[in-house]
């Protein structure tokens, strides 16, 4: 059975259900055990008598036998609840309390009539003691629902499975003076006073949805909002509800329009409501959710203004609201038929609001000739997937896309089903090719709009509309780990020919010892002593082309191509074709080689980022190594080459992440590994300081803001050259960053001149920056989260500074901080936990003993992040050994800590049982 079940204890009706799962024996859910439930629901009537104390939830279920399982009591899960009365045809009943919520026997005798039931059940629950943040909680006095994966259960008793799909009508009861906004999903039908100071409002959804997609808002709020037409005409209502902040909810507002036109265009899905919402809140585990038509955002990703939002704010806000509205048809409309199949709805929309960004970005940049804005977009994508895709494949938490067990459904939300699940769906664009995924995609919502469905449900789809057998791609769905794909090629010079030969391997994870061929599409070029292309054409065609697929999809194949007449430089895994690490023999000549001629943007980025790795890491076991001067030239030919883009040279110079490098480097040592960074930033910074001086002063965009990517590329590598010019001491590095501190109306320069007085040695000049900060956006909950992640992040530029962890925990004690708030949390100590190795591994074992006191007291109030704090330690086996004995100790100590929740549970054993 799908679902985490969780033990309570009720004594009786009227009493409330205890939440004792915490420090239970686990419970693993396989997916070969789904079966479906013998009762489902066609039909919820919703009523809520909001307080803030104890809001009273009257719940009518019209349920009905499943025609597709046998005979079977009527499962409800419930969690958290108090539970007043429970009705079956309007008489009480007395259900059976079982692990994780109740059972009711229903005579099939005495319901003929197709075997439907009324069921009314009344539950008390307490949304002010609802510190997770699952349910229904408050915000700001205000109360939001977040019911993705279970948390309806956390509202009243409910088949809370993602295969259960029910209209819902929704009656809200609150007092106008603390709620007059009242909101649900669907339409609004009805609203009106009530006595004392109450109102209501009656919303009811045309379209049956799983009981994660309910929501509803109760808020002081006020709404931007624009009445636009479809693709077919019909007029729809676009709001965006905040707090106060009106002018700031602009963009959100204007991305959610672009997402619907593209959507339109792109695969001819149009909005199916009279109206969408969009709800900011402050208060929120994840990002956002897509609830149908009442989308409730973590108000980081819905506020933005010059002043106070970066480049990457604006990004993220169009690509997080273009998500939570494609969700509509890829996870709404269709939805899971149990959460194994997650990345069903979120690789698929990832993928789709990936593409969205990237056809964004190249819009608004043909207007300025930045070629290689799509590229951009997707350097950007990879850097994640390889900062937190790669390690998780890489440890114990290892996991197909498609999982065959859980403990706990929460600690899925993860990097491998979303981005490596993106990657897969990618995958089978590329091999289709635009037109045959167009039209798996409408073939898919043919045979499955408004139902429950498998990830093998999409992929048939596909193969059916495409002609293409993808039996064999879906081991993706099955295997963990990221594979190796080895290449080698040989030209011979009398034949004329180049022969490559790819191999592949994906190494054992938990639980998963032998692995099986994958499909993999492997993008290949050719690059020749010019430094462009050659045609290629392989053995026995005629067709040619400067980029070629090539299928591997056994462990070893050979590829010829023939009318090669000179020694070329290959160029695999174009477009990063395929989630894989490739392993290619390439010299420091062919790097810097093809840092400067290959014609794929992502392989010449990836080009420089294998330049770079190679160089930190020889510096990681040799500080006394110098820098290659042919790694120096190379960089410095980069940076100047002004054929390119600004942004693409900013992402190409930017040194690989920490955590990639760490996965790199055997055994990891983040002391060491900080230090060769710092070694190489400085050297960079003093090499070509004359460089990034003139950068610096040429490319600062003058003049009013506007969210466009020429100007924010032209950002970024000015920010990028004034934090090398600082770090490599140079006289004129810290006036010019405290210049543009203090000049820049825009919150991206701000941010970078500030970035960049991090680096400084000279400590009165950094804090007095930090403090100036502080001071001016004291009032701005969502700037200040970026104040605090900036020092948790912190680099130790000089042995004189004391550790980071200090600076965090006085950051703790400032107002700026709650640990109740999960935007806080992530800003402070995720970033130090998960973005300041060097610091967080500190030999002394600080950092770990701080770690535990943080996971354990934010488990007693917020299991979710708490687990997800608890990830940082998972991959503890690959540090050196002087840290391990420090680490195992803090993870034992967690583990054996008294009413731990299932959600650090399973993080926790996972890490030491491996």
């Amino acid at each position: 059975m799908a679902g985490t079940l969780r033990a309570f204890n009720a004594e009786a009706a009227g009493t409330p259900m205890k939440d004792d799962a915490r420090n239970d024996a686990p419970i693993t859910i396989h997916r070969a055990d789904y079966r479906p439930l013998a009762w489902t629901v066609e039909y919820v009537d919703l009523h809520f008598r909001l307080d803030p104390d104890a809001t009273l939830v009257t719940s009518r279920m019209v349920c009905a036998r499943n025609p597709l399982a046998g005979d079977g009591p009527l499962r409800l899960w419930g969690e958290a609840l108090e539970r007043l009365s429970v009705l079956v045809d309007g008489a009480p009943v007395d259900p059976r309390e079982v692990d994780g919520g109740l059972e009711i026997d229903i005579d099939p005798d005495r319901h003929a009539d197709g075997g439907h039931v009324m069921v009314e059940i009344v539950t008390r629950i307490n949304p002010r003691g609802n510190t997770a943040l699952s349910g229904l909680y408050l915000s700001n006095d205000g109360f939001f629902t977040q019911c993705e994966a279970e948390g309806f259960r956390r509202i009243t008793y409910f088949p809370d499975r993602p295969d259960v799909m029910a209209r819902y009508a929704v009656t809200l009861e609150a007092r106008r003076e603390q709620c007059p906004v009242l909101l649900s999903n669907g339409n609004l039908v009805d609203q009106g006073n009530l006595p004392d100071g109450w109102h209501y409002a009656r919303w009811e959804d045309p379209f049956p949805k799983p009981s994660y997609l309910f929501a509803l808002v109760a808020a002081r709020l006020v709404a931007l909002e624009r009445e636009v037409r479809t693709a077919s005409g019909r007029k729809v209502l676009l709001q965006v509800w905040v707090e106060e902040d009106i002018d700031r909810a602009g963009h959100a507002l204007d991305s959610l329009i672009e997402a619907m036109r593209w959507d339109e265009a792109r695969f001819g899905l149009e909005l199916d409501l009279d109206r969408f919402m969009i709800v900011a809140v402050a208060d929120f585990n994840m990002g956002a959710m897509e609830n149908k038509g009442l989308n409730i955002f973590n108000a980081k990703y819905v506020l933005a203004a010059p002043g106070t939002a970066t480049d990457a704010d604006y990004e993220g806000i169009e690509s997080v609201v273009a998500h939570e509205y494609f969700h509509n048809w890829t996870g709404n409309r269709v939805t899971c038929r149990d959460w194994f199949q997650l990345t069903l709805k979120e690789g698929l929309t990832v993928f789709r609001d990936q593409q969205f960004s990237a056809d964004m970005l190249a819009r608004a940049a043909e207007e300025d000739g930045a070629a290689s804005a799509r590229a951009v977009r997707r350097i950007a994508n990879v850097r994640t997937l390889r900062a937190a895709q790669f390690p998780e494949d890489n440890g114990p938490m290892a996991h197909p896309i498609r999982p065959e067990s859980y403990r706990e459904i929460n600690n899925f939300y993860t990097a491998t089903v979303y981005e490596k699940g993106a990657e897969v769906i990618r995958m089978i664009h590329t091999l289709l090719g635009e037109e045959g995924f167009r039209a798996g995609m409408a073939l898919y919502f043919e045979r499955h709009d408004g139902h429950a469905v498998t990830c093998d449900d999409f992929v048939d789809a596909m193969a059916a509309a495409s002609g293409t057998d993808l039996g064999q791609f879906m081991r993706w769905y099955a295997q963990a780990g990221t594979p190796r794909v080895i290449a080698h090629g040989q030209w011979d010079a009398e034949s004329a020919s180049y022969t490559l030969t790819l191999s592949q391997h994906t190494p054992s994870t938990p639980g998963q010892t032998h692995k099986e061929a994958l499909v993999i599409p492997v993008a290949v070029g050719l690059i020749g002593p010019d430094g462009r292309d050659l045609p290629l054409r392989l053995a026995h065609e005629r067709a040619t082309a400067t980029t070629r697929i090539l299928v591997l999809d056994r462990d070893e194949q050979t590829f010829r191509f023939e009318g090669i007449h000179v020694d070329p430089v290959p160029s695999v895994l174009r477009g990063f074709s395929a989630p894989v690490m490739l392993e290619i023999m390439e010299d420091d000549a062919r790097l810097a080689f093809r840092m400067a001629h290959d014609a794929d943007p992502f392989n010449r980025w990836d080009a420089a980022q294998r330049y770079s790795e190679r160089t930190i890491l020889v510096l990681a076991t040799d500080d006394a190594a110098p820098v290659p001067p042919g790694y120096l030239d190379a960089f410095r030919a980069l940076l100047l080459d002004e054929k390119l883009d600004p942004a693409f040279r900013a992402e190409a110079l930017a040194l690989p992440s920490e955590n990639y490098l760490l996965e790199r480097m055997i055994p990891a040592d983040p002391a060491a590994l900080r230090a060769a960074l710092i070694t190489l930033t400085r050297q960079i910074g003093r090499a070509l300081a004359e460089d990034f001086h003139a950068l610096a002063e040429a490319l600062w965009v003058t003049g009013p803001y506007r969210y466009h990517p020429a100007d924010a590329g032209r950002r970024a590598l000015a920010n990028l050259a004034l934090r090398y010019l600082v770090a490599g001491g140079d006289r004129r590095g810290v006036p010019l960053a405290f210049s543009r501190f203090g000049a820049d109306s825009n919150m991206t320069g701000y941010m970078g001149a500030l970035a960049a007085l991090m680096t400084t040695q000279e400590r009165p000049a950094r804090d007095a920056a930090l403090a100036t900060f502080r001071s001016r956006f004291g009032g701005d909950a969502l700037v200040l989260d970026k104040w605090l992640a900036l020092q948790a992040s912190a680099w130790r530029w000089s042995e004189r500074e004391r550790p980071v962890l200090a600076r965090v925990r006085e950051l703790m004690k400032d107002p700026a901080f709650k640990l109740s708030n999960p935007n806080k949390v992530y800003a402070l100590l995720g970033v130090y936990f998960r973005n300041n190795p060097a610091e967080f591994h500190s030999l002394d074992g600080e950092g770990h003993a701080f770690w535990a006191e943080q996971v354990l007291a934010l488990d007693a109030g917020n299991p979710q992040v708490a687990a997800r704090l608890a990830r940082a330690l998972e991959n503890w086996r690959r540090y050196i050994p002087d840290l391990q004995p420090s680490i195992q100790m803090q993870l034992s100590r967690v583990k054996n800590a008294a009413k731990l929740s299932p959600d650090v549970a399973e993080i926790i054993d996972k890490a030491l049982d491996r």
